[in-house]
């Protein structure tokens, strides 16, 4: 099986921490040289050393810029002009009632979590369809389908990725350039670990308030527990291989069976 992915250039939004920061060690570990993006230069350096402590065969350096925004987009192409593997992990997310959700939150969680995606495939896709080879991911969730109701602005996002994701590939056909969407699960990130601390109550540690909030808001879970960033990195990183050639236009799962449906 074909996963080397020497020679490629990669760029992982919203990797200093979480999700992305595991899909950007395994790029690294394949061989990629990996463009880590986060909104200051304190965070992204300090997630620069932390991974070449880890994989310290890997190239790895910086790609500063706020991709929630048009600007902080902009200049993030302008100083990576060209990359062959794009994942758009970039997102934010929050609980709050429907009925307390303003327009501008609104406005931000699509900013952030779908716009971010669209000008970033938009920006570097076409290079990808001239060169014959490209690789794009958006990190959805199984929110996306099983819309959460103490966040349905955040679900609202992640089932527009999952558009935005199919529609592109559609676009792209043919032209080497695969485009899929990843569908995590409940998944143990810095954001989730603070989240499961305000929630307060439950007894033990962080996975075990993670096996509580599961059983409580998650009980369709198979896995019955949180999933690790390391599990959904592995899907990532294998769509990104020369070995996933012949997928496109798909939504994976690594939900941990959350979802019940068989399609």
């Amino acid at each position: 099986m074909d996963i080397d992915l020497k020679g490629r250039s990669a760029l992982v939004t919203g990797s200093t921490g979480g999700i992305g920061y595991a899909v950007a060690r395994e790029l690294g570990r394949l061989g990629a040289v990996v463009a880590v993006n986060g909104r200051t230069a304190e965070r992204v350096d300090a997630a620069i050393q932390r991974l070449r402590g880890e994989v310290p065969e890997g190239q790895f350096g910086a790609g500063v810029g706020d991709v929630g925004t048009e600007e902080g987009a902009a200049e993030l192409i302008a100083a990576l002009p060209r990359v062959d593997i794009l994942i758009n992990n970039a997102g934010i997310f929050e609980p709050k009632p429907f009925f307390e959700i303003a327009d501008a939150e609104w406005r931000r969680f699509f900013e952030v979590n779908v716009m971010s995606g669209i000008r970033l495939s938009r920006a570097y896709g076409t290079g990808m369809v001239e060169r014959g080879w490209g690789r794009i991911v958006f990190i959805a969730s199984e929110s996306a389908l099983n819309i959460p109701v103490e966040m349905v602005h955040y679900g609202m996002t992640k089932t527009a990725q999952l558009a935005v994701s199919r529609g592109l590939a559609e676009t792209v056909g043919g032209s080497g350039v695969t485009v899929n969407s990843v569908l995590p699960g409940p998944t143990l990130t810095e954001g989730v670990a603070d989240f499961l601390e305000s929630m307060g109550g439950g007894d033990g540690d962080l996975e075990a308030k993670g096996r509580a909030f599961i059983a409580e808001n998650r009980p369709t879970s198979l896995l019955q527990r949180l999933a690790q960033p390391e599990e959904v990195a592995n899907m990532v990183a294998y769509l990104c291989t020369p070995a996933a050639s012949a997928t496109t236009g798909a939504a994976l799962r690594v939900d941990g069976g959350v979802l019940r449906g068989i399609a």
